[in-house]
């Protein structure tokens, strides 16, 4: 419900075009424990006019017929879990493993950070807040390969065209900047900028903006797994229903 309200408050401050702006960046956006690892931190900054109070909560991340799932943990603790930046300051946030030592496939984590609104003498109309979801991940300490091993399929379903991803290996994959060329040489982009994770052990599909008759053929996908550029050989599209 709170992200509910929250997406509300940010369609209508656009709509109206009167929210006061906020400061609150999170940097890095993601984190690597290593098996060994116990501890890392995340800093929060607040770069706008006004005193920011955020709330930060742990999630163990995971994926279940092809979306994601968070569900509250205490397998990563974060010090502290709320707070105050005052304008131009900044605080660290610990992040510290709990739970027992690092699998033999990697464990992934998301860190939700809310800021939280708070009232503005002399602004009207409504304030923006920001969600921040970064991604923890525990690197595997057991014999699996870390790489990720994926399998890449596209499926029509009516006019739409799905893309599935299964990875077998024992490292998330990241999905970016996809874009696929056919048997004919013409080239369409996908997505641009991010498009997901697949987890090890997990299935993610994404549901594409293209035309199935753009992949009808077959073809290759280019795209950055882990910000590296691979290509992948995808055949003519399956009718699925």
């Amino acid at each position: 419900m709170r992200l509910l309200r929250y997406a509300a408050l940010l369609a209508l401050a656009c709509a109206h075009a009167v929210a006061a702006a906020s400061g609150l960046q999170v940097s890095p956006v993601t984190l690597t424990l290593q098996p060994a690892q116990n501890a890392d931190g995340l800093w929060l900054s607040n770069t706008g006019d006004n005193v920011v109070h955020a709330q930060v909560r742990v999630y163990h991340w995971t994926q279940e017929n092809g979306v994601d799932k968070l569900t509250p943990s205490r397998g990563l603790l974060v010090s502290p879990p709320v707070m105050q930046l005052p304008v131009s300051d900044r605080q660290l946030i610990r992040v510290i493993r709990a739970d027992a030592p690092a699998g033999v496939v990697e464990g992934a984590y998301r860190v939700i950070i809310d800021e939280l609104p708070v009232e503005v003498q002399d602004k009207r109309g409504l304030q923006l807040v920001l969600r921040y979801s970064v991604p923890i991940f525990i690197a595997a300490a057991g014999a699996q390969s870390a790489a990720p091993q994926l399998k890449w399929s596209l499926h029509r379903e009516g006019v739409q065209a799905v893309l599935e991803v299964a990875n077998s290996g024992g490292m998330h994959a990241q999905l970016a900047d996809l874009n696929f060329v056919d048997s004919g040489g013409r080239r369409t982009q996908v997505h641009a900028g991010l498009m997901g994770y697949v987890l090890p052990g997990a299935r993610m599909r994404w549901p594409l903006k293209s035309s199935a008759e753009a992949f009808a053929l077959g073809g290759v996908l280019e795209t950055m797994i882990n910000g590296n550029a691979t290509q992948e050989n995808i055949p003519p599209l399956e009718r699925v229903r």
